[in-house]
């Protein structure tokens, strides 16, 4: 008998590692490139295709993969604002994700990014590797005592702020819907602007999210907040971000998400001229970090990963109830 087939987008060693080690039933076959109308007649033979964040899997890839006879998208992450849900659903395409991998490895890098930031970690370890051993410059403030501002207190929110407890900070919220958490108090997105000494984001992109943090809401907060974003990019107006920083407003800001990233992120560009000019201006920013949409690269996470997409899968040619179906 046959095995189905998965076409398999914007692959990477890492997601080969683990979805090999998982994978008995089926055939996948790996491809390098994003998925998007240029390239969707790959899947042609497979009964569904996994993809990731930054697959542009609009109205043109499912009409595609619809007169293909794909069925099922698979969604190895949590996101899904790059695919056109509605159109999927008018093709009678399934769409399926992976809502919960691992909340600490998005937590926890968060915090790193945080930690790097405020002690000045990654200036600290370019000078020693010339043998600069000098602090001036260096000095950071204790996150004891201080104020985070948490917007979207989700499963990675509520482990994040668990985090900031262990470090003796007080712990306003904002989410539409909020929970009884033990020691936060919710408030309003304009009182978390104001208050907060870090503000870290944690919230899907929505109509309501899109650019939230935008040039009114950065004029709010304090000249020394430090800005945080492991969520999605287009939470962050970047250009605004960039010219409050120009202009001294807010002390930083640590981003794992950028809004232009894709074609960007997960590959190596070093041997290229980037003609992105704002992520260009933020990368030289001595109180700027950006890590490549990496918070959640943890041997944890690419296991559960590859396990719940490839149940996901399973459900689905088993006719299961599908409970990480996209609505």
């Amino acid at each position: 008998m046959e095995k189905e087939q998965i076409a398999f987008f914007d692959a990477k060693p890492y997601d080969k590692e683990w979805f090999d080690k998982y994978n008995t039933d089926y055939e996948i076959i790996y491809y390098d490139g994003r998925l998007r109308p240029q390239n969707a007649k790959l899947a042609e033979g497979c009964k569904a295709v996994c993809a990731f964040v930054n697959d542009e899997i609009n109205e043109k890839t499912i009409d595609i993969l619809s007169r293909l006879e794909v069925e099922v998208i698979l969604l190895r992450c949590a996101g899904y604002n790059n695919v056109s849900v509605e159109e999927a659903k008018k093709r009678g395409i399934k769409v399926l994700r992976v809502p919960d991998y691992s909340p600490y490895a998005v937590a926890e890098h968060t915090m790193g990014l945080i930690l790097a930031l405020n002690r000045k970690i990654p200036r600290a370890y370019i000078r020693t590797r010339d043998f600069n051993f000098s602090l001036n410059g260096l000095t950071g403030f204790d996150l004891h005592g201080k104020t985070a501002g948490v917007i979207g207190t989700g499963k990675i929110g509520r482990v994040f702020i668990d985090i900031c407890k262990g470090f003796g900070m007080e712990i306003i919220a904002f989410d539409p819907k909020p929970a009884d958490i033990d020691g936060v108090r919710y408030v309003s997105k304009e009182e978390l602007f104001k208050r907060s000494d870090i503000i870290s984001l944690h919230c899907p992109l929505t109509k309501e999210t899109n650019y939230m943090i935008n040039d009114e809401a950065l004029r709010l907060m304090k000249k020394n907040a430090l800005i945080v974003n492991t969520s999605r990019g287009r939470l962050i107006d970047t250009e605004a971000l960039l010219i409050a920083l120009n202009e001294k407003r807010i002390g930083g800001a640590a981003l794992d998400v950028y809004e232009e990233e894709s074609g960007l992120f997960f590959e190596d560009n070093s041997d290229r001229i980037v003609t992105d000019e704002v992520i260009s201006l933020l990368v030289s920013r001595p109180n700027v970090i950006i890590t490549s949409h990496q918070a959640f690269l943890t041997e944890e996470a690419l296991s559960n990963i590859a396990q719940i997409t490839l149940k996901n899968f399973d459900d689905f040619l088993a006719g299961n109830s599908l409970e990480n179906e996209v609505k």
